[in-house]
């Protein structure tokens, strides 16, 4: 029986993964790079990475999140 709890919950993380995936399709990471030191002088660079992510990727998370939970549900009987 937990066992089953446990892959209703993986299927529940799937979908919430997906829905945040359709949600917000585009997402900005930043990371600082040192461009130049001269001694104790550093000059650093901010430099933002924007990622996209397909929403063919985030329908499929969906529809195997689904498959999984009803999977979970259905081996319960």
């Amino acid at each position: 029986m937990k066992m089953n709890a446990a892959i209703i919950l993986l299927g529940v993380v799937l979908v919430i993964v997906g829905l945040i995936g359709f949600a917000y399709p585009v997402f900005t990471t930043s990371h600082n790079e040192d461009v130049a030191k001269l001694g104790s002088l550093k000059l650093q660079t901010q430099e933002q990475t924007h990622h996209f992510i397909p929403p063919v990727v985030s329908g499929g998370l969906l529809g195997l999140g689904a498959f999984v939970i009803a999977a979970g549900v259905f081996t319960r009987r």
